[in-house]
Protein backbone atom coordinates (compact mmCIF):
# COMPACT_ATOMS: atom_id res chain seq x y z
CA UNK A 1 0.00 0.00 0.00
CA UNK A 2 1.33 3.42 -1.10
CA UNK A 3 1.70 6.34 1.52
CA UNK A 4 -1.38 7.42 2.95
CA UNK A 5 -0.15 11.20 3.34
CA UNK A 6 0.34 11.09 -0.61
CA UNK A 7 -2.74 10.41 -1.11
CA UNK A 8 -4.33 12.94 1.31
CA UNK A 9 -1.98 15.92 0.15
CA UNK A 10 -2.94 15.16 -3.27
CA UNK A 11 -7.09 15.17 -2.71
CA UNK A 12 -6.22 18.08 -0.56
CA UNK A 13 -4.44 20.42 -3.41
CA UNK A 14 -6.86 19.20 -6.40
CA UNK A 15 -10.01 20.21 -3.78
CA UNK A 16 -7.84 23.27 -3.35
CA UNK A 17 -7.06 24.36 -6.98
CA UNK A 18 -10.98 23.63 -7.84
CA UNK A 19 -12.19 26.41 -5.44
CA UNK A 20 -9.38 28.47 -5.35
CA UNK A 21 -8.90 28.74 -9.15
CA UNK A 22 -12.50 30.54 -10.54
CA UNK A 23 -11.31 33.32 -7.52
CA UNK A 24 -8.06 33.45 -8.59
CA UNK A 25 -8.89 33.45 -12.90
CA UNK A 26 -11.81 35.37 -12.86
CA UNK A 27 -11.61 38.87 -11.48
CA UNK A 28 -14.50 40.39 -13.26
CA UNK A 29 -18.25 39.99 -12.36
CA UNK A 30 -19.62 37.71 -15.42
CA UNK A 31 -22.03 39.46 -17.41
CA UNK A 32 -22.57 36.97 -20.01
CA UNK A 33 -26.65 36.01 -18.98
CA UNK A 34 -25.99 32.53 -20.60
CA UNK A 35 -23.24 31.98 -18.42
CA UNK A 36 -24.73 32.92 -15.18
CA UNK A 37 -27.58 31.08 -16.20
CA UNK A 38 -25.35 28.11 -16.48
CA UNK A 39 -23.75 28.82 -13.42
CA UNK A 40 -26.80 29.39 -11.84
CA UNK A 41 -27.95 25.84 -12.24
CA UNK A 42 -24.56 23.69 -11.92
CA UNK A 43 -25.11 22.97 -8.41
CA UNK A 44 -28.44 21.40 -8.69
CA UNK A 45 -27.64 19.53 -11.73
CA UNK A 46 -24.73 18.00 -10.12
CA UNK A 47 -26.79 17.23 -6.99
CA UNK A 48 -29.14 15.65 -9.88
CA UNK A 49 -25.93 13.66 -11.17
CA UNK A 50 -25.25 12.53 -7.79
CA UNK A 51 -29.00 11.66 -6.34
CA UNK A 52 -30.95 10.11 -9.17
CA UNK A 53 -28.50 6.85 -9.59
CA UNK A 54 -28.95 6.11 -5.59
CA UNK A 55 -32.80 6.99 -6.08
CA UNK A 56 -33.34 4.05 -8.75
CA UNK A 57 -30.95 1.56 -7.43
CA UNK A 58 -31.42 1.67 -3.87
CA UNK A 59 -35.04 -0.09 -4.03
CA UNK A 60 -35.48 -3.94 -4.79
CA UNK A 61 -35.68 -3.22 -8.34
CA UNK A 62 -35.09 -0.50 -10.88
CA UNK A 63 -38.41 -0.55 -12.12
CA UNK A 64 -40.19 0.46 -8.57
CA UNK A 65 -37.10 3.17 -8.22
CA UNK A 66 -37.73 4.42 -11.49
CA UNK A 67 -41.97 4.81 -10.26
CA UNK A 68 -40.83 6.11 -7.11
CA UNK A 69 -39.08 8.76 -8.96
CA UNK A 70 -41.51 9.52 -11.11
CA UNK A 71 -44.31 9.79 -8.46
CA UNK A 72 -41.99 12.81 -6.95
CA UNK A 73 -41.14 14.11 -9.64
CA UNK A 74 -45.65 14.28 -10.25
CA UNK A 75 -45.91 15.67 -7.31
CA UNK A 76 -43.13 18.00 -6.80
CA UNK A 77 -44.54 19.59 -10.37
CA UNK A 78 -47.64 19.76 -8.64
CA UNK A 79 -46.48 22.07 -5.86
CA UNK A 80 -46.50 19.64 -3.42
CA UNK A 81 -44.06 20.40 0.20
CA UNK A 82 -41.16 18.24 1.15
CA UNK A 83 -43.11 15.57 3.20
CA UNK A 84 -45.68 15.15 0.30
CA UNK A 85 -43.06 14.63 -2.73
CA UNK A 86 -41.62 12.34 0.04
CA UNK A 87 -44.51 10.21 1.03
CA UNK A 88 -45.69 9.78 -2.71
CA UNK A 89 -42.60 8.86 -3.59
CA UNK A 90 -42.62 5.97 -1.05
CA UNK A 91 -45.96 5.10 -1.51
CA UNK A 92 -45.17 4.47 -5.36
CA UNK A 93 -42.55 2.19 -4.37
CA UNK A 94 -43.69 0.13 -1.84
CA UNK A 95 -47.52 -0.45 -4.23
CA UNK A 96 -45.03 -1.09 -6.97
CA UNK A 97 -42.72 -3.66 -4.68
CA UNK A 98 -46.17 -5.33 -3.80
CA UNK A 99 -47.55 -5.84 -7.41
CA UNK A 100 -44.32 -7.53 -8.07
Amino acid sequence: MADPWRYILTISLTTFLVRALPFLLIRRPIRSPFLRAFLGYAPYVTLAAMAFPDMVLSTGSVLSGLMGFLAALAAAWRGRGLLQVAGAACLAVLLTEIVL
